[in-house]
């Protein structure tokens, strides 16, 4: 019998798949657990080897393991079922799982009844290098026990951030970016490691800047939760690659850089992000992002970091445990959540509205992040040159109608100004949206015969400008409504 007959004797114990990129994977079983491993990885090949090894006391050469390999991708490909394989969360059936990421590989099972450890989940896990397991969750925890741990500058501000937490467990997204400002010493990046310990463990918590769209790709496929430290800023190719990643917009790179093959990469992930400025200066990613804004930490209230560690892994399980009872709450009640009003990121208010009375008198959500929406289109338009400059000419008027470049000719003397019609017009669409908000609409248009852009900015009312802003929402049961009818 040659090696290759040998290897593929072995493989026989493993049940082959492929996922929908035609990867292929085997489930084996290990120490009487399921474990899932990509064929092409290195552990299933130490996997042949070490069985070749104790079958034959030898070592195969790489050319029997290549080909033995090459007849099991196609056995996996042609023969066996397809799968989706996540990393770390997981959906199907209405049922969420997250992956402990532990040595039996067990993960928890939510439902809208509750919760549960599972050890043979109808999911599929990969592990990426450098994930690190989840603790046991516990029973009878609360999330106010994760308020010690963080240096947040209000109650509104813990709420979002455990909204934020509950959204990062709903597998698919849309999930909002976390962005994070504050001097030196205010926590940052001790508040991004917390967060992402909850749910996503790594070996490397946080990290810089990817420098371009592949780095980007691979972080995102190797890990839920992306956290991005001590930043100055953003590229806009960054920025508008958020917003596609945190909502689920499909983007792809060359297998390798020397052949014309491409990886399409389909999923949303969710994003922190950290530094000392404000880090969102584009209107597209703030609307949709949550803004916390740290102050630094008086020295009498400092505390070594590795004792605030240690504490927080006592605390660790229970508030897992509190978040997974919110997450079951959620799932219980969303079929019965209606928003009034749809805000940018509308599946995840939904989803934050259904969990919240888990852990706070329903409407707190709403208004804490209606605030805060608030205070990043302040933001957004006191930055942007062109926002700022509308917001004041619209001061003393009721409307201003003319060419974009008519426009352009009156803010000439202000700095980071465009220099051409197409570019001003550009930066109003960006801005359209936030200037919205704030009673400003504007409206492109053609007029005469023929045809002449136009641009009319109208200042709209105080009532209609609450109209556009407030996200009111509400929780009716649908069972009531059956009742009424």
């Amino acid at each position: 019998m040659s090696s290759t007959d040998v290897l593929l004797n072995v493989a026989t114990a493993a049940r082959l798949f492929h996922a929908s990129d035609g990867t292929g994977f085997a489930d084996l079983i290990i120490d009487g657990h399921r474990e899932t491993w990509r064929l092409r990885g290195k552990r299933f090949q130490a996997w042949l080897r070490q069985q070749y090894y104790e079958r034959t006391w030898d070592a195969p050469s790489p050319a029997a393991v290549n080909a033995a390999l090459n007849v099991l991708e196609a056995q996996a490909q042609f023969d066996g079922p397809q799968r989706k394989v996540s990393v770390r969360l997981a959906e199907q059936d209405g049922l969420i799982y997250l992956d402990l990421a532990d040595e039996f590989w067990r993960c928890v099972e939510i439902s809208a009844n509750g919760w549960r450890i599972a050890e043979d989940p109808a999911v599929r896990f990969r592990r990426s290098a450098g994930m690190q397991p989840l603790p046991l969750p516990v029973r009878g925890g609360s999330i106010e026990a994760l308020a010690p741990f963080v240096n947040l500058a209000s109650d509104n501000d813990f709420v979002l951030v455990v909204a934020w937490l509950l959204g990062a467990l709903r597998a698919g997204g849309p999930y909002p970016v976390l962005a994070i400002a504050g001097e030196q010493g205010s926590a940052k990046t001790v508040l991004s490691k917390l967060l992402r310990a909850l749910i996503d463990p790594s070996v490397a918590p946080v990290r810089a800047l990817p420098r371009d769209e592949r780095e980007l790709f691979i972080a995102a496929s190797n890990g839920h939760i992306l956290a991005f430290d001590n930043l100055s800023g953003l590229p806009p190719w960054l920025s508008d690659t958020l917003c596609r990643l945190t909502s689920g917009g499909a983007f792809s790179t060359r297998r390798l850089f020397t052949d014309q093959d491409e990886i399409f990469f389909a999923a949303a992930r969710p994003v922190i992000l950290s530094g000392i400025e404000d880090i969102i200066t584009r209107p597209d990613l703030a609307d949709r992002a949550i803004a916390l804004m740290l102050a630094p930490i008086a020295e009498r209230r400092r505390r070594p970091e590795h004792a605030l560690w240690r504490q927080f892994e006592l605390a660790r399980p229970y508030i897992l445990g509190a978040l997974l009872d919110a997450v079951a709450h959620g799932l219980h009640m969303l079929p019965q959540v209606r928003l009034q009003r749809l805000p940018r990121m509308a599946d995840f208010a939904l989803w934050a509205t259904a969990c919240e009375s888990a852990f706070r008198p329903t409407g707190t959500f709403e208004a804490a992040y209606s605030n805060n929406r608030r205070d990043a289109i302040e933001n957004i338009v006191d930055t942007d040159p062109v926002a700022a400059h509308v917001r004041e000419l619209m001061t003393d008027r009721a409307q201003w109608t003319g060419s974009a470049s008519d426009l352009l000719q009156v803010g000439t003397s202000r700095a980071g100004w465009p220099k051409s019609p197409r570019a001003l017009a550009g930066r109003l669409r960006r801005a359209q949206t936030f200037l919205r908000a704030l009673g400003i609409v504007i409206v492109f248009g053609r007029e005469g015969r023929f045809g002449t852009r136009t641009i009319r900015i109208t200042a709209i009312g105080e009532n209609q400008l609450h109209d556009t802003v407030s996200i009111v929402s509400t929780v009716s049961c649908v069972s009531d409504d059956i009742e009424r009818g």
